[in-house]
């Protein structure tokens, strides 16, 4: 397909697409990821930073339309979603779809349950299918930019996030072909979020917060003849590619549209940290339950990874807060050490600047592997451990696929494990169990109501 009406391709996909379209494949593997993402942000919101962002944003002039989930509070859509999106990935548990680098179910699934709320009466039927057509053409964009738009220093949760927000908004708002082309015209160039704050700001997980509000927003405008960049995707100048990419891999955004399912290549976390470190985290592990060996064994860990993720994840460890400890690979590698896991846990107050823990790192380094690189783009997860005992053993373990990527996923089990511990911050036992009930029969349902 050619690039110069990328944009409309994906719009008319989006606005055409219906719920006997999607295989039952893609359903079931969305109903678990709509499930992740729901309990990303029901822990997400009782964390500090998005309750600041409630104080900032709410007030008792605003229409009481949609939920704050895992609260009794409701706020107008816009203050919904943006709040509601920033607790869905403000712990770094949301799911992640590798090549586009973006975790869309912390902005598509609040997206879908609020912009639902307001609507009222959205059949489950019509609710997956928004959902799959945001996870569809958000990814597909993301893609089209490639690794070329991290590294020059963009978000991907608050650029591409954009698209994912508004293409399920305009998908349930059922605005059509040309509707629908405005509103990715208007939210794509409201895309912004700079990495640097990974390093150890909270404005991190407003990226994705923002990225939501822009998408409804947009939505809502364009059903009103608001008009965006109508070929803002593939624009020589000023667009979504050349812009945050200068990448202009049109055809990877559309080829195969319909028939290759992108939200199947979407993964679960398994770890509160960034996706990037989690195969090293995975052959950590292995070498040390696989050999017996304990924290107070170990000399020396040596960590080899890609370039992206060296300049993603191996800065030094200095700000001393949950933000930058989740994003670095040593801070990472030590509590794996120590503790086995990386979860909720591992990232109390406590934890992120103990002296005993901040020692530990000087054990563990990283570098490139130029062997890693020659596997491109699709590799640049991959990770190798070296792993040397105080009596000079030398242990080796490399994994491809972290576990809870698309090759090496994560039984059912163990996600619901993940939701229960996540939805016990805000709900008991039997909410719990009613809240998945619910996902797992939710085309069945006639109305979205999820949390009453």
């Amino acid at each position: 397909m050619k690039g110069n009406n990328t944009t409309e391709i994906l719009s008319e996909f989006s606005a055409n697409l219906t719920f006997e379209d999607i295989p039952k494949k893609v359903l079931e593997h969305i109903k678990l990821l709509f499930l992740d993402g729901v309990g990303c942000c029901i822990h997400g919101n009782t964390l500090p930073w998005t309750k600041t962002l409630m104080e900032v944003v709410l007030n008792n002039t605003d229409i009481q339309e949609c939920t704050i989930i895992g609260t009794g509070i409701k706020t107008s859509l816009l203050n919904a979603t943006l709040i509601n999106s920033t607790a869905g990935h403000g712990f770094e548990s949301d799911d992640i779809h590798r090549e586009s680098i973006l975790h869309p179910n912390s902005i598509i699934i609040p997206v879908s349950i609020n912009v639902s709320e307001k609507i009222k009466n959205v059949s489950g039927k019509h609710f997956l299918t928004a959902v799959v057509a945001g996870y569809e053409v958000a990814t597909r964009v993301g893609s089209a930019a490639g690794t070329e738009l991290l590294l020059r220093g963009f978000h991907p949760q608050g650029t591409h996030g954009t698209i994912a927000s508004t293409v399920t908004a305009a998908k349930l708002m059922n605005l059509n072909k040309s509707q629908t082309l405005h509103a990715i015209g208007i939210a794509g160039s409201l895309g912004a979020g700079l990495m640097a704050a990974q390093e150890g700001a909270m404005v991190k997980r407003l990226h994705s917060g923002r990225a939501a509000e822009a998408g409804v927003l947009a939505a809502e405008l364009a059903a009103k003849k608001f008009t965006g960049i109508s070929n803002i995707i593939e624009a020589d100048y000023g667009g979504y590619l050349s812009s945050f990419s200068g990448k202009n891999n049109f055809a990877r955004s559309t080829d195969q549209l319909g028939k290759v399912w992108e939200c199947t290549n979407t993964g679960i976390k398994p770890y509160s940290s960034v996706t990037s470190i989690h195969a090293a985290l995975d052959s950590l592990k292995a070498i040390m339950k696989d050999n017996k060996i304990l924290s107070s064994d170990i000399k020396q860990i040596k960590a080899k990874i890609s370039h992206p993720t060296y300049v993603h994840c191996a800065w030094a460890y200095e700000n001393h807060n949950v933000t930058s400890a989740q994003m670095n690979i040593y801070y990472g590698l030590a509590l794996m050490a120590l503790e086995g896991e990386l979860f909720v846990d591992q990232f109390s107050a406590e934890k992120i600047s103990n002296p005993k823990i901040l020692h530990y790192m000087k054990k563990i380094s990283a570098e490139v592997d130029p062997e890693i690189e020659k596997l491109g783009h699709e590799f640049r997860h991959m990770a190798s451990i070296e792993l040397i005992t105080k009596d000079n053993k030398k242990f080796i373990h490399t994994e491809k696929f972290r576990k809870g990527s698309p090759e090496n996923p994560i039984p059912r089990n163990e996600i619901l494990e993940k939701f229960n511990s996540l939805a016990k911050f805000s709900y008991d036992h039997e909410k719990i169990e009613n809240i998945k009930e619910k996902i797992e029969k939710i085309e069945k349902s006639n109305n979205i109501d999820l949390f009453n």
